[in-house]
């Protein structure tokens, strides 16, 4: 035994190791203990033994050490016998080499920085704001116009950033919880580091809010409240010492508060100012007298409840190991699953039923075809909604993340109807 340790000393000394990392090739049990080695595999390694008799090659992928101690020990004891054992490692660059490889399997930045955006919300901002800025013309004829085209794109930019924000903030402060509940993420899969993700919604923020007041024209407070609430409850949402995801009310307030009033109502307003003309429009102003403002926050806000709740179902586990006490760790996967089901199929039948009435108080055919289409669609996303749910088990976080990411479908299609529901 001794031969093979001394061997496999000499070894390492001559691929770089030190003496006093012989300890990582080795067990300390293998160098003090019996005459027997225990088992011990080493990538890569050559082995020729040479004998009086002759002499022996053997190489593969790994090198059973236990094998080759007691093959020493024999031959030792053999006085014409002469054992030389070399261990040659294929590369004094292990370290080195798994680092390359990991870079070279990291996807480029842009992939990384779209996971990191968090698509489906993203999307969905991106579908809110011109079906918002359309909504907001007196009439559908007065809705395509290119001040109005120009506003919404100008609007978007902004947005998209705080959206990335608010999005790559939670990821930076919820690693832990992620790397249970969501470990494809970029920073829980080691793919972004945290300080890149730093750097990046900082400077998402910072041109987010100056683009807010950057242009005398488009620059209005529809917008910047927009900005500004949904930044600051974003913060508040997920950094100490608020961290209002902890508290289950004040967390879906934040979202409802958000994917409802800040959202619907601010964007209206930019639209109804920076488009078409309506000097001091304000979110309170259009809340209070634009009806449609009104409805569609209420719609949203209400979605925006089912979406604060649902996206806590299938993260129960790491949300239990971290003491954030959702409704679905206080309350239970099931009960929550099933109350939101029932809440947005409620919520489509109501808008179907609603908008159906109105169809013979319409005063043109293009109002009443609008209105039609919006009940039967709402109608088919109650059913959808229903049709979904049936095979999904609560419990099983594949099945719910799955069944949550299809509401956020019926998300889209709701901006997209959103435009013709009047």
């Amino acid at each position: 035994m001794r031969f093979v340790v001394l061997a496999l000393f000499a070894a390492n000394v001559a691929v770089g190791f030190t003496p006093s990392r012989l300890h990582e090739a080795l067990p300390m049990r293998t160098l003090v203990g019996s005459s027997r080695l225990s088992p011990l595999r080493l990538p890569a390694l050559s082995m020729t033994t040479t004998t009086g008799s002759g002499t022996g090659t053997g190489s593969s992928d790994f090198l059973d050490v236990a094998a080759v101690g007691s093959n020493a020990t024999a031959l030792a004891s053999t006085p014409s016998t002469t054992v030389a054992v070399s261990v040659v490692l294929e590369s004094t660059t292990t370290t080195a080499t798994t680092t390359a490889t990991t870079i070279a399997d990291r996807p480029p930045f842009p992939v990384v920085l779209w996971r990191f955006s968090r698509p489906h919300t993203l999307i969905g901002s991106a579908l809110a704001i011109p079906a918002l800025h359309l909504m907001a013309a007196n009439t559908l004829q007065t809705a395509f116009t290119r001040q109005n085209a120009a506003a919404a794109l100008y609007a978007m930019i902004p947005a998209l950033l705080m959206n990335l924000f608010i999005t790559g903030l939670n990821q930076i402060t919820d690693v832990e919880i992620d790397k249970i509940n969501k470990p494809d993420l970029p920073i829980a899969a080691g793919i972004l580091h945290p300080k890149t993700a730093i750097v990046t919604v900082v400077t998402a923020l910072i041109v987010s809010l100056w683009l807010g007041v950057a242009s005398p024209l488009y620059s209005t407070p529809g917008l910047n409240v927009a900005l500004w609430g949904s930044g600051i409850l974003g913060t508040l949402y997920s950094v100490e010492p608020f961290r209002l995801k902890r508290h289950p009310v004040l967390a879906a307030l934040c979202i409802v508060a958000v994917r409802g009033t800040i959202i619907n109502a601010g964007f209206f307003a930019h639209a109804r100012q920076a488009a078409f003309g309506e000097t001091g429009a304000t979110v309170w102003s259009c809340l209070t007298q634009h009806p449609k403002c009104f409805r569609s926050s209420l719609f949203f806000a209400i979605f925006g409840v089912v979406i604060a709740l649902m996206k806590d179902v299938p993260d129960v586990l790491g949300d239990q190991s971290s003491n954030v006490r959702t409704f679905s760790v206080r309350i239970g996967q099931k009960r929550i699953f099933h109350a939101m089901r029932r809440l947005l199929t409620g919520l489509f039948v109501g808008v179907s039923v609603g908008f159906a009435r109105a169809v013979p108080a319409a005063t043109d055919g293009v109002l009443a075809a609008c209105r039609g289409v919006t009940a039967v669609l709402s109608l088919a996303a109650a059913w959808s909604v229903r049709k979904e749910a049936q095979p999904v088990d609560p419990e099983n976080s594949k099945q719910v993340y799955a069944f949550y990411m299809h509401l956020w479908k019926l998300f889209y299609l709701s901006y997209m109807v959103l435009p013709f529901a009047r």
